[in-house]
Protein backbone atom coordinates (compact mmCIF):
# COMPACT_ATOMS: atom_id res chain seq x y z
CA UNK A 1 0.00 0.00 0.00
CA UNK A 2 1.28 3.47 -0.90
CA UNK A 3 1.64 5.65 2.19
CA UNK A 4 1.91 8.80 0.10
CA UNK A 5 -0.20 8.63 -3.07
CA UNK A 6 0.36 11.36 -5.68
CA UNK A 7 -2.76 12.50 -7.51
CA UNK A 8 -3.51 15.22 -10.06
CA UNK A 9 -7.02 16.68 -10.19
CA UNK A 10 -7.76 18.78 -13.27
CA UNK A 11 -10.62 21.00 -14.36
CA UNK A 12 -12.61 24.01 -13.24
CA UNK A 13 -13.94 27.13 -14.90
CA UNK A 14 -17.08 27.39 -12.76
CA UNK A 15 -18.05 26.67 -9.18
CA UNK A 16 -19.96 23.65 -10.51
CA UNK A 17 -16.64 22.03 -11.40
CA UNK A 18 -14.46 23.46 -8.63
CA UNK A 19 -16.61 22.51 -5.61
CA UNK A 20 -16.79 18.81 -6.59
CA UNK A 21 -13.05 18.76 -7.34
CA UNK A 22 -12.21 20.14 -3.90
CA UNK A 23 -14.67 17.72 -2.29
CA UNK A 24 -12.94 14.79 -3.99
CA UNK A 25 -9.54 16.08 -2.82
CA UNK A 26 -10.81 16.43 0.74
CA UNK A 27 -12.22 12.90 0.65
CA UNK A 28 -8.89 11.52 -0.61
CA UNK A 29 -7.12 13.30 2.25
CA UNK A 30 -9.56 11.80 4.75
CA UNK A 31 -8.73 8.31 3.46
CA UNK A 32 -5.01 8.98 2.94
CA UNK A 33 -3.87 11.97 5.06
CA UNK A 34 -0.38 11.86 3.51
CA UNK A 35 -1.64 12.06 -0.09
CA UNK A 36 0.04 14.65 -2.31
CA UNK A 37 -2.60 16.37 -4.43
CA UNK A 38 -1.89 18.84 -7.23
CA UNK A 39 -4.60 20.70 -9.11
CA UNK A 40 -4.24 21.73 -12.74
CA UNK A 41 -6.56 24.50 -13.90
CA UNK A 42 -6.91 27.12 -16.62
CA UNK A 43 -5.03 30.40 -16.32
CA UNK A 44 -7.29 33.31 -15.47
CA UNK A 45 -10.23 31.15 -14.40
CA UNK A 46 -11.80 31.11 -10.94
CA UNK A 47 -10.11 27.85 -9.87
CA UNK A 48 -6.79 29.72 -9.71
CA UNK A 49 -8.16 31.51 -6.63
CA UNK A 50 -10.69 29.10 -5.17
CA UNK A 51 -8.39 26.05 -5.06
CA UNK A 52 -5.60 27.77 -3.07
CA UNK A 53 -8.31 29.16 -0.77
CA UNK A 54 -9.23 25.52 -0.07
CA UNK A 55 -5.62 24.72 0.84
CA UNK A 56 -4.34 23.05 -2.34
CA UNK A 57 -1.61 23.93 -4.82
CA UNK A 58 -2.68 24.63 -8.41
CA UNK A 59 -0.83 25.19 -11.68
CA UNK A 60 -2.55 26.92 -14.60
CA UNK A 61 -2.52 25.97 -18.28
CA UNK A 62 -2.90 28.58 -21.07
CA UNK A 63 -5.97 26.77 -22.35
CA UNK A 64 -9.21 28.31 -23.64
CA UNK A 65 -12.55 27.06 -24.93
CA UNK A 66 -13.48 26.81 -28.60
CA UNK A 67 -15.57 29.61 -30.11
CA UNK A 68 -18.44 27.79 -31.83
CA UNK A 69 -19.87 30.99 -33.35
CA UNK A 70 -16.65 32.46 -34.82
CA UNK A 71 -14.60 29.51 -36.05
CA UNK A 72 -11.78 31.70 -37.38
CA UNK A 73 -10.98 32.77 -33.82
CA UNK A 74 -10.02 29.20 -32.93
CA UNK A 75 -6.56 29.45 -34.48
CA UNK A 76 -5.34 31.02 -31.25
CA UNK A 77 -7.29 28.45 -29.24
CA UNK A 78 -5.50 25.59 -31.03
CA UNK A 79 -2.11 27.19 -30.35
CA UNK A 80 -3.02 27.48 -26.66
CA UNK A 81 -4.15 23.85 -26.64
CA UNK A 82 -0.80 22.66 -28.01
CA UNK A 83 1.06 24.81 -25.45
CA UNK A 84 -1.17 23.41 -22.71
CA UNK A 85 -0.39 19.82 -23.69
CA UNK A 86 3.34 20.54 -23.56
CA UNK A 87 2.97 22.22 -20.16
CA UNK A 88 0.79 19.35 -18.90
CA UNK A 89 3.52 16.92 -19.96
CA UNK A 90 6.12 18.87 -17.95
CA UNK A 91 3.80 19.01 -14.91
CA UNK A 92 3.25 15.26 -15.04
CA UNK A 93 6.96 14.53 -15.46
CA UNK A 94 7.83 16.77 -12.50
CA UNK A 95 5.00 15.69 -10.16
CA UNK A 96 4.97 11.98 -11.16
CA UNK A 97 1.28 11.33 -10.34
CA UNK A 98 -0.02 7.81 -9.93
CA UNK A 99 -3.53 8.83 -11.02
CA UNK A 100 -5.03 11.79 -12.92
CA UNK A 101 -8.63 12.84 -12.28
CA UNK A 102 -10.69 15.03 -14.62
CA UNK A 103 -13.75 16.90 -13.37
CA UNK A 104 -14.58 18.87 -16.52
CA UNK A 105 -13.56 22.35 -17.62
CA UNK A 106 -10.96 23.61 -20.09
CA UNK A 107 -7.86 22.22 -18.34
CA UNK A 108 -9.24 18.71 -17.97
CA UNK A 109 -8.85 17.81 -21.66
CA UNK A 110 -5.12 18.41 -22.23
CA UNK A 111 -4.19 17.15 -18.75
CA UNK A 112 -5.99 13.80 -18.96
CA UNK A 113 -5.10 13.26 -22.61
CA UNK A 114 -1.41 13.78 -21.81
CA UNK A 115 -1.62 11.61 -18.70
CA UNK A 116 -3.19 8.79 -20.69
CA UNK A 117 -0.50 9.03 -23.37
CA UNK A 118 2.15 8.81 -20.63
CA UNK A 119 0.61 5.66 -19.16
CA UNK A 120 -0.93 7.29 -16.07
CA UNK A 121 -4.29 5.76 -15.04
CA UNK A 122 -7.11 8.29 -15.47
CA UNK A 123 -10.57 8.71 -13.95
CA UNK A 124 -13.29 10.96 -15.36
CA UNK A 125 -16.05 12.48 -13.28
CA UNK A 126 -18.93 13.25 -15.66
CA UNK A 127 -21.43 15.47 -13.87
CA UNK A 128 -24.13 15.87 -16.50
CA UNK A 129 -26.80 13.60 -17.93
CA UNK A 130 -25.43 14.35 -21.41
CA UNK A 131 -21.71 13.79 -21.81
CA UNK A 132 -19.61 16.47 -23.50
CA UNK A 133 -17.33 15.91 -26.49
CA UNK A 134 -14.12 16.12 -24.43
CA UNK A 135 -15.16 13.47 -21.93
CA UNK A 136 -16.36 11.16 -24.69
CA UNK A 137 -12.89 11.36 -26.24
CA UNK A 138 -11.08 10.98 -22.90
CA UNK A 139 -13.22 7.94 -22.06
CA UNK A 140 -11.33 5.87 -24.62
CA UNK A 141 -8.28 5.70 -22.36
CA UNK A 142 -9.94 6.27 -18.98
CA UNK A 143 -9.93 3.41 -16.47
CA UNK A 144 -12.99 4.61 -14.54
CA UNK A 145 -15.89 6.93 -15.41
CA UNK A 146 -17.89 8.17 -12.43
CA UNK A 147 -21.38 9.41 -13.37
CA UNK A 148 -24.41 10.94 -11.67
CA UNK A 149 -27.21 9.70 -13.93
CA UNK A 150 -28.53 6.36 -15.14
CA UNK A 151 -28.28 5.47 -18.80
CA UNK A 152 -24.79 6.83 -19.46
CA UNK A 153 -23.93 3.67 -21.44
CA UNK A 154 -24.99 5.57 -24.55
CA UNK A 155 -21.89 7.74 -24.13
CA UNK A 156 -19.32 5.55 -22.38
CA UNK A 157 -18.20 1.88 -22.28
CA UNK A 158 -20.52 0.20 -19.76
CA UNK A 159 -17.69 -1.70 -18.08
CA UNK A 160 -15.97 1.53 -17.03
CA UNK A 161 -19.03 3.29 -15.59
CA UNK A 162 -19.68 3.65 -11.85
CA UNK A 163 -22.81 5.45 -10.62
CA UNK A 164 -21.49 7.65 -7.82
CA UNK A 165 -23.44 10.90 -7.95
CA UNK A 166 -21.85 14.33 -7.91
CA UNK A 167 -19.87 15.53 -4.89
CA UNK A 168 -21.23 18.62 -3.16
CA UNK A 169 -19.77 21.11 -0.73
CA UNK A 170 -19.27 19.32 2.60
CA UNK A 171 -20.46 22.28 4.65
CA UNK A 172 -23.94 21.91 3.13
CA UNK A 173 -24.50 18.33 4.22
CA UNK A 174 -22.72 18.80 7.56
CA UNK A 175 -24.76 21.87 8.53
CA UNK A 176 -27.08 21.67 11.53
CA UNK A 177 -28.65 25.12 11.09
CA UNK A 178 -32.44 25.04 11.44
CA UNK A 179 -35.05 26.90 9.43
CA UNK A 180 -35.77 29.51 12.11
CA UNK A 181 -32.13 30.37 12.69
CA UNK A 182 -31.49 30.40 8.94
CA UNK A 183 -34.38 32.78 8.22
CA UNK A 184 -33.25 35.18 10.93
CA UNK A 185 -29.75 35.09 9.41
CA UNK A 186 -31.26 37.00 6.48
CA UNK A 187 -33.47 39.19 8.67
CA UNK A 188 -36.58 37.25 7.68
CA UNK A 189 -39.65 35.89 9.47
CA UNK A 190 -39.37 32.07 9.69
CA UNK A 191 -43.18 31.78 9.58
CA UNK A 192 -43.31 33.20 6.05
CA UNK A 193 -42.50 31.29 2.87
CA UNK A 194 -39.09 32.00 1.31
CA UNK A 195 -37.92 31.66 -2.30
CA UNK A 196 -34.18 31.37 -3.00
CA UNK A 197 -33.03 32.61 -6.42
CA UNK A 198 -29.64 31.39 -7.67
CA UNK A 199 -27.81 32.21 -10.86
CA UNK A 200 -24.44 30.63 -10.16
CA UNK A 201 -21.25 32.39 -9.10
CA UNK A 202 -21.23 34.76 -12.08
CA UNK A 203 -24.97 35.21 -12.53
CA UNK A 204 -27.78 34.30 -14.91
CA UNK A 205 -28.92 37.13 -17.16
CA UNK A 206 -32.45 35.91 -17.88
CA UNK A 207 -33.20 35.08 -14.24
CA UNK A 208 -31.89 38.47 -13.10
CA UNK A 209 -33.81 40.37 -15.78
CA UNK A 210 -36.97 38.45 -14.92
CA UNK A 211 -36.65 39.23 -11.21
CA UNK A 212 -35.85 42.86 -11.93
CA UNK A 213 -39.04 43.18 -13.99
CA UNK A 214 -40.93 41.40 -11.18
CA UNK A 215 -40.08 43.95 -8.47
CA UNK A 216 -43.73 45.14 -8.39
CA UNK A 217 -44.82 41.52 -7.79
CA UNK A 218 -42.24 41.16 -5.00
CA UNK A 219 -43.64 44.27 -3.33
CA UNK A 220 -47.25 43.09 -3.81
CA UNK A 221 -46.51 39.67 -2.25
CA UNK A 222 -45.24 40.80 1.13
CA UNK A 223 -46.10 37.41 2.62
CA UNK A 224 -43.33 35.77 0.56
CA UNK A 225 -39.65 36.48 1.18
CA UNK A 226 -36.92 36.41 -1.48
CA UNK A 227 -33.20 35.68 -1.15
CA UNK A 228 -31.69 36.74 -4.47
CA UNK A 229 -28.11 35.91 -5.46
CA UNK A 230 -27.43 37.94 -8.59
CA UNK A 231 -23.83 36.92 -9.32
CA UNK A 232 -21.02 39.47 -9.40
CA UNK A 233 -21.63 40.57 -13.00
CA UNK A 234 -25.20 41.73 -12.39
CA UNK A 235 -25.24 43.11 -8.84
CA UNK A 236 -24.72 46.72 -9.96
CA UNK A 237 -27.55 46.58 -12.49
CA UNK A 238 -29.90 44.94 -10.03
CA UNK A 239 -29.23 47.43 -7.24
CA UNK A 240 -29.70 50.27 -9.72
CA UNK A 241 -33.06 48.84 -10.76
CA UNK A 242 -34.17 48.45 -7.13
CA UNK A 243 -33.13 52.03 -6.36
CA UNK A 244 -35.05 53.28 -9.39
CA UNK A 245 -38.14 51.29 -8.37
CA UNK A 246 -38.16 52.13 -4.65
CA UNK A 247 -36.49 55.52 -4.62
CA UNK A 248 -34.09 54.24 -1.95
CA UNK A 249 -30.40 53.36 -2.51
CA UNK A 250 -29.46 49.74 -1.76
CA UNK A 251 -26.54 50.26 0.58
CA UNK A 252 -26.53 46.73 2.03
CA UNK A 253 -28.35 43.51 1.15
CA UNK A 254 -31.62 45.04 2.36
CA UNK A 255 -33.75 48.08 1.57
CA UNK A 256 -36.52 49.38 3.81
CA UNK A 257 -38.83 49.82 0.85
CA UNK A 258 -38.71 46.07 0.08
CA UNK A 259 -38.31 44.38 3.48
CA UNK A 260 -39.13 40.94 1.97
CA UNK A 261 -36.12 41.09 -0.38
CA UNK A 262 -32.49 40.22 0.41
CA UNK A 263 -30.19 40.80 -2.56
CA UNK A 264 -26.48 40.00 -2.81
CA UNK A 265 -23.91 39.10 -5.46
CA UNK A 266 -22.71 36.00 -3.58
CA UNK A 267 -24.17 34.07 -0.65
CA UNK A 268 -21.39 33.10 1.73
CA UNK A 269 -23.56 30.96 3.98
CA UNK A 270 -25.28 28.68 1.45
CA UNK A 271 -26.23 26.19 4.17
CA UNK A 272 -28.38 28.87 5.81
CA UNK A 273 -29.85 29.97 2.47
CA UNK A 274 -30.95 26.42 1.67
CA UNK A 275 -32.31 25.89 5.19
CA UNK A 276 -34.40 29.05 4.91
CA UNK A 277 -35.76 28.26 1.45
CA UNK A 278 -39.12 26.60 0.74
CA UNK A 279 -38.50 26.80 -3.01
CA UNK A 280 -35.41 27.38 -5.16
CA UNK A 281 -35.12 28.98 -8.61
CA UNK A 282 -31.92 28.01 -10.38
CA UNK A 283 -30.06 27.18 -13.54
CA UNK A 284 -29.70 23.42 -14.13
CA UNK A 285 -26.00 22.88 -13.54
CA UNK A 286 -25.17 19.34 -12.46
CA UNK A 287 -23.53 20.37 -9.18
CA UNK A 288 -26.49 22.51 -8.13
CA UNK A 289 -28.94 19.74 -8.96
CA UNK A 290 -26.96 17.32 -6.77
CA UNK A 291 -27.25 19.78 -3.89
CA UNK A 292 -31.02 20.08 -4.36
CA UNK A 293 -31.34 16.29 -4.36
CA UNK A 294 -29.30 15.81 -1.18
CA UNK A 295 -31.11 18.65 0.62
CA UNK A 296 -34.57 17.63 -0.70
CA UNK A 297 -35.27 21.10 -2.08
CA UNK A 298 -38.24 21.82 -4.36
CA UNK A 299 -36.84 23.63 -7.38
CA UNK A 300 -37.79 25.44 -10.57
CA UNK A 301 -35.04 24.89 -13.13
CA UNK A 302 -34.36 27.47 -15.84
CA UNK A 303 -31.61 25.84 -17.95
CA UNK A 304 -29.01 28.09 -19.53
CA UNK A 305 -29.23 28.04 -23.34
CA UNK A 306 -25.55 29.02 -23.58
CA UNK A 307 -23.89 25.70 -22.72
CA UNK A 308 -22.40 22.97 -24.87
CA UNK A 309 -24.84 20.37 -26.24
CA UNK A 310 -27.64 22.12 -24.28
CA UNK A 311 -26.76 19.76 -21.41
CA UNK A 312 -28.58 21.84 -18.76
CA UNK A 313 -31.93 21.23 -20.44
CA UNK A 314 -31.17 17.51 -20.49
CA UNK A 315 -30.23 17.67 -16.77
CA UNK A 316 -33.53 19.41 -16.01
CA UNK A 317 -35.66 16.99 -18.01
CA UNK A 318 -34.05 14.02 -16.25
CA UNK A 319 -35.63 15.39 -13.03
CA UNK A 320 -38.91 16.54 -14.58
CA UNK A 321 -39.51 13.04 -15.95
CA UNK A 322 -39.49 11.78 -12.35
CA UNK A 323 -41.68 14.56 -10.97
CA UNK A 324 -38.68 15.93 -9.09
CA UNK A 325 -38.50 19.47 -10.49
CA UNK A 326 -40.38 22.11 -12.45
CA UNK A 327 -38.93 23.24 -15.79
CA UNK A 328 -39.27 26.73 -17.28
CA UNK A 329 -37.58 27.48 -20.60
CA UNK A 330 -35.15 30.38 -20.58
CA UNK A 331 -37.10 32.12 -23.36
CA UNK A 332 -40.36 31.77 -21.40
CA UNK A 333 -38.98 32.86 -18.02
CA UNK A 334 -39.91 36.57 -18.30
CA UNK A 335 -43.54 35.61 -18.83
CA UNK A 336 -43.92 32.51 -16.62
CA UNK A 337 -41.23 32.26 -13.93
CA UNK A 338 -42.49 34.56 -11.18
CA UNK A 339 -46.15 33.54 -11.46
CA UNK A 340 -45.15 29.86 -11.41
CA UNK A 341 -42.91 30.38 -8.37
CA UNK A 342 -45.59 32.22 -6.40
CA UNK A 343 -48.17 29.53 -7.26
CA UNK A 344 -45.91 26.65 -6.20
CA UNK A 345 -44.61 28.22 -2.97
CA UNK A 346 -48.22 28.72 -1.83
CA UNK A 347 -49.09 25.06 -2.49
CA UNK A 348 -47.87 22.94 0.44
CA UNK A 349 -48.89 19.65 -1.21
CA UNK A 350 -46.90 20.49 -4.35
CA UNK A 351 -43.85 21.46 -2.28
CA UNK A 352 -44.03 18.17 -0.34
CA UNK A 353 -44.37 16.15 -3.55
CA UNK A 354 -41.41 17.87 -5.23
CA UNK A 355 -39.31 17.44 -2.09
CA UNK A 356 -40.10 13.74 -1.76
CA UNK A 357 -39.43 13.02 -5.43
CA UNK A 358 -36.12 14.86 -5.64
CA UNK A 359 -34.95 13.20 -2.39
CA UNK A 360 -35.25 9.79 -4.10
CA UNK A 361 -32.61 10.84 -6.62
CA UNK A 362 -29.98 11.71 -4.01
CA UNK A 363 -26.69 9.79 -4.07
CA UNK A 364 -24.95 10.61 -0.78
CA UNK A 365 -21.23 10.23 -0.06
CA UNK A 366 -20.30 10.73 -3.73
CA UNK A 367 -16.94 12.33 -2.90
CA UNK A 368 -15.84 9.40 -0.73
CA UNK A 369 -17.04 6.85 -3.30
CA UNK A 370 -15.05 8.61 -6.05
CA UNK A 371 -12.01 8.98 -3.79
CA UNK A 372 -11.98 5.22 -3.20
CA UNK A 373 -12.16 4.57 -6.94
CA UNK A 374 -9.22 6.95 -7.45
CA UNK A 375 -7.13 5.14 -4.85
CA UNK A 376 -7.96 1.74 -6.36
CA UNK A 377 -6.17 2.82 -9.54
CA UNK A 378 -2.87 3.17 -7.70
CA UNK A 379 -0.63 0.07 -7.88
CA UNK A 380 -0.54 -1.63 -4.49
CA UNK A 381 -3.92 -0.27 -3.39
CA UNK A 382 -6.44 -3.09 -3.05
CA UNK A 383 -9.28 -0.77 -2.07
CA UNK A 384 -9.98 2.75 -0.93
CA UNK A 385 -10.55 1.94 2.71
CA UNK A 386 -8.54 3.89 5.22
CA UNK A 387 -5.65 2.13 6.96
CA UNK A 388 -7.53 2.00 10.24
CA UNK A 389 -10.33 -0.13 8.74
Amino acid sequence: MNSQPRIIISGGGTGGHIFPAVSIANAIRELRPQAEILFVGAEGRMEMQRVPDAGYKIIGLPVAGFDRKHLWKNIGVIIKLVRSQWKARKIIKDFRPQVAVGVGGYASGPTLKTAGMMGIPTLIQEQNSYAGVTNKLLAQKARRICVAYDGMEKFFPAGKIILTGNPVRQNLTDSTVGREEAARNFGFDPKKKTILILGGSLGARTINQTLTAALPAIRANAGVQFIWQTGKIYIGQVKEAITSFTGEPVLTARTGALPNLYVTDFIKNMAAAYAAADLVISRAGAGSISEFCLLHKPVILVPSPNVAEDHQTKNALALVDKGAAVYVKDAEAPEKLMSEALKIVADDDRLKSLSANIARLALPDAATTIAREVLKLIPGETDGESREN
